[in-house]
């Protein structure tokens, strides 16, 4: 049978998933990895003086076989994984990153980019942003080390591939094999209807046919943590999740040695820490201005925090805050979201049916952007929940395919994320993208969302829409290839629209009978907006010092991982009644790979951005063709075609203000 990777791609772009064995993966890897080395041989080679065209785009359009299998490779160890495709993610991940070194610490391919630098030769805006991406690229790759120097940044590199991708197994593994068990009525008390059924798949998956099962999974921890009476089973499930990470696996060792080696690396190319080599490439510049942002949300937030906590144990009949514990925080704050706002959570998600929230955020695309959805059930899929569908612009013309992945299984890592299966350029063809957006809802009939689930769908929306209407020429620059610290801006400002009257009240339809969502639970989901605002910035804003402390230090590896972050929170002075969002045995943003390690800020920094940039919105009309032509045109289709701060200023005309966000978390 010939490999499917071997033959080009549809013209959808789509991958031919039904075709593909899972030993065809290895074969397509080491021919790709093969065929890119001799491509790169052939740059290196050329007699002919180094150009723009001969050396960068030659380097650009490098690697199109293992582009197309690694597109297929890495998203399913996200997304449909098992045992034999982890084993082969241990295999390839560092081959992928030695391959990957062998490129940018290629001394004879870095003197003709140096010499395209050079010769400066008449080049466009994005020719421009793109050598000077590429000499970066280079740069901190360890170009300019001594030989020795650099294969030992090389060698850390593959190293830390291996250990990175280990830690995501264990925790996807330490998730997979917790499950809460309930077998009587008693023990269930409290919890609302859709919560039990949600328990009875969940066990009935597990070949369970007596039981209710809860899992450590957001959307099945937090509503038994937000009902259920009994507070042992709650502390139960809480420490299970607080410990995912040590239980039957024991990620500690992997985070001393991946700090460690992150640490090294960031000396070996000059830099005090790793955050110092992570910042220099975003926004931010420095820890010192991460820091800054931190502090200026952390104060306000442990007031508010401080109140929330005396509300609480006022509604829980206690003498004193101190009386709490942490896994009694969601349950009180829902007896007390109740009573002030006469809100009931089960009610609400009876309006957020799955098909009509995606419904919905296809409807604020077209009046934004004048995109158009159309299901397309003849494509191929990676797994039968997967729907696809194709997007195209007002007068037909095809913009590319956007494929949905909604439900949670025990194959897919926990969490929300946005990636493509093929990304968008236009260096002389037009190449469509395939986007896709993957969530771990529980899979019921029908899926009732809550509202944080709904403004996950936006958030990752946003994000897909960012790939989605990329309009660049070079596939490295397009879509969400921006800053770190800017990647968040077209996520967060679609969360915006998902709880705005005139949008709920356009998707947001009872499951039975179809009716719109009344007003009167429009004006009592606004009201309570700012409801629990110093508990939830509290989590996120906890784990992003506890980030910025495990690599802010160079000797964090050598310490004792429990210690170090009761350190960490310790020095900002963090309540004991909050836990970090994540913390580090679990924390896989930063320990799963490198991306948003000294970065988990990034949402906090986007923050300041999308709520400066919604106000525009808020001014010119939700949907102002202007202003969202405006948005369109300088962020989401330039993608890092050019510095983001000039591109958010084109947009909004002038530098973010931190006010609005400030005002949008209640911290005023």
């Amino acid at each position: 049978m010939s490999n499917p990777f071997f033959e080009p791609l549809a013209d959808t772009g789509i991958p031919n998933f039904p075709a593909i064995r899972f030993e065809h993966y290895r074969e397509a890897f080491d021919r790709g990895f093969e065929q890119q080395r001799e491509e790169i041989q052939a740059i290196t080679s050329n007699p002919d003086a180094a150009t723009f065209a001969n050396t960068l785009e030659a380097l650009e359009h490098s690697g199109a076989l293992l582009r197309r299998v690694e597109d297929v490779f890495w998203n399913l160890t996200s997304s449909h994984t098992d045992e034999a495709l982890q084993a082969l993610e241990c295999e390839i991940a560092p081959l992928a990153s030695a391959h990957g070194s062998s490129i940018y610490a290629n001394p004879q391919l870095y003197a003709r980019v140096k010499a395209v630098s050079e010769a400066r030769e008449s080049l466009s805006p994005e020719q421009e942003q793109l050598l000077e991406e590429t000499l970066r690229t280079f740069i901190r790759a360890g170009a300019e080390l001594s030989d020795p120097q650099r294969a030992r940044v090389s060698a850390i590199t593959e190293q830390l591939a291996t250990l990175c991708t280990r830690f995501g197994q264990n925790v996807l593994k330490d998730n997979n094999d917790y499950a809460l068990a309930l077998h009587s009525r008693d023990e269930l008390a409290g919890l609302p209807d859709y919560v039990l059924e949600m328990g009875r798949d969940e066990a009935r998956a597990r070949g369970l046919s007596d039981a209710w099962v809860f899992t450590t999974s957001r959307s099945s921890i937090t509503p038994f943590l937000q009902y259920a009476d009994n507070p042992a089973l709650r502390e139960e499930i809480y420490r299970a999740y607080s410990s995912c990470g040590t239980r039957s696996v024991d990620n500690r060792p992997l985070i001393r040695e991946i700090v460690a080696l992150r640490s090294e690396r960031a000396a070996l190319l000059g830099f005090a820490t790793h955050a110092d080599f992570m910042l220099d490439d975003r926004m931010a510049k420095t820890p010192g201005a991460v820091r800054e942002l931190l502090d200026q949300v952390w104060q306000p937030c442990q007031e508010q925090v401080s109140k929330e906590a005396v509300a609480l144990a006022a509604c829980a009949g206690l003498a004193s805050e101190q009386e709490l514990a942490p896994w009694d925080w969601w349950y009180y704050t829902e007896k007390l979201r109740r009573e002030r706002f006469d809100l009931d959570p089960d009610e609400l998600k009876q309006y957020f049916k799955l098909e009509n929230v995606r419904d919905g955020v296809f409807d604020v695309a077209n009046k934004l952007y004048g995109i158009d959805f159309r299901e397309r059930a003849d494509l191929p899929v990676y797994h039968p929940d997967v729907q696809v569908y194709e997007a195209s612009e007002a007068d037909g013309t095809l913009i590319g395919y956007f494929l949905f992945d909604f439900y949670m299984r025990p194959s897919k890592r926990s969490g929300a994320w946005m990636s493509e299966f093929r990304a968008q350029s236009n260096n002389g063809e037009r190449i469509t993208p395939v986007i896709v957006n993957c969530c771990n809802f529980p899979k019921s009939d029908p899926c009732l969302l809550g509202v944080d689930e709904v403004r996950t769908l936006f958030h990752e929306f946003g994000h897909g829409l960012h790939g989605l209407l990329s309009n660049v020429r070079y596939r490295s620059l397009g879509g969400t290839k921006v800053k770190q610290d800017f990647v968040e801006l077209p996520s967060q400002i679609m969360e915006h629209w998902a709880m705005e009257p005139a949008v709920l009240s356009s998707y947001a339809r009872h499951v039975h009978t179809g009716a719109a969502i009344p007003d009167a639970l429009i004006n009592k989901l606004k009201a309570s907006e700012l409801f629990n605002q110093g508990f939830a910035t509290t989590e996120y804003v906890a784990a992003c010092y506890l980030d910025l402390a495990w690599h802010s230090d160079p000797d964090a590896g050598a310490r004792d991982v429990e210690e170090f972050e009761a350190q960490a929170l310790q020095d900002i002075g963090k309540t004991p009644l909050i836990d970090p969002r994540y913390k580090s045995t679990y924390f896989q943003h930063i320990f799963s790979d490198d991306h948003y390690s000294a970065g988990y800020y990034v949402y906090l920094w986007a923050e300041v951005l999308d709520a400066d940039g919604f106000e525009a919105f808020k001014e010119n009309g939700l949907f102002d063709p202007a202003t969202a032509a405006a948005f369109r045109s300088q962020v989401l289709e330039r993608g890092g075609t050019a510095d983001p701060m000039s591109l958010y200023r084109a947009f909004r005309g002038r530098d973010p203000e931190v006010t609005p966000l400030l005002r949008n978390r209640g911290l005023l």
